[in-house]
């Protein structure tokens, strides 16, 4: 009589990791976060998306309806999913990753997040609550609306000039280098002055919540504005 082969596939048993942290892109609702702009970290209590100015949210277990994997583009747009139910939140949530999406499921099922979602037996963290209420964007919308303002009417005092054929100069002037500066300075007090991020940052958001947008606006800013000032001591 033949022997008995169990052919069965043996199921990999997933390894628990007390803490996830990846770096990344976000999309939460129609605004990007490029990489490396968004940062993810899990544990068994908590998952939080910190895509800076795009938006900073943090979930408990009981929030999450599924995780799934989200390929839109394969390594260039990838990433996962987080269905959830919290209200004050856009609905669309993705985390942007060069890693497999599937891979990066199970690693957050190691963690034990995801075994933690009955709201009964979860303890409900009040901090958490009280931060989800005030949204997922850390900037007060007053000031985010006027830097709109004020950085489109800069930018614009120079193309409107250029293209009602009143100066035949590249339009590129002091309105553009004055945008570029106010950035740059922007930047740099919300990096140092915590008096300049309670005027801009909604009660309870911190420097972490815009830190490496910052970073990056101070980078940039700070590259473009003397090349476009040689530009424009050339052109006059």
């Amino acid at each position: 009589m033949g022997k008995i082969v169990d052919i069965e596939p043996k199921v990999k048993p997933i390894k628990k990791m007390n803490e996830l942290q990846l770096t990344g892109g976000a999309r939460i609702g129609m605004a990007n976060a490029t990489f490396p702009l968004a940062t993810l970290k899990v544990n068994k209590d908590r998952l939080e998306l910190n895509a800076s100015i795009v938006g900073n949210l943090i979930f408990q277990a009981s929030d999450i309806v599924s995780i799934e994997p989200y390929v839109m583009i394969p390594l260039l747009g990838q990433g996962i999913k987080i269905n959830h139910n919290v209200a004050n939140y856009n609905e669309r949530v993705i985390f942007w990753t060069f890693k497999d999406p599937s891979a990066v499921v199970q690693q957050i099922k190691a963690t034990g997040f995801l075994s933690n979602q009955n709201a009964t037996e979860q303890q409900i963290d009040r901090t958490i609550i009280e931060k989800q209420a005030k949204g997922g964007f850390p900037i007060k919308k007053g000031f985010a609306i006027g830097a709109i303002v004020v950085w489109n009417a800069l930018f614009l005092t120079d193309f409107i000039t250029f293209f009602l054929g009143k100066t035949d100069k590249f339009p590129i002037g002091y309105g553009i280098l004055t945008a570029i500066g106010l950035l740059f300075l922007t930047a740099l007090l919300s990096l140092l002055s915590a008096d300049f991020r309670r005027l801009i940052l909604k009660e309870g958001k911190t420097v972490h919540d815009i830190k490496k947008f910052a970073i990056f606006a101070l980078i940039i800013s700070g590259f473009i504005f003397p090349q476009f000032g040689i530009i424009t001591k050339f052109m006059d």
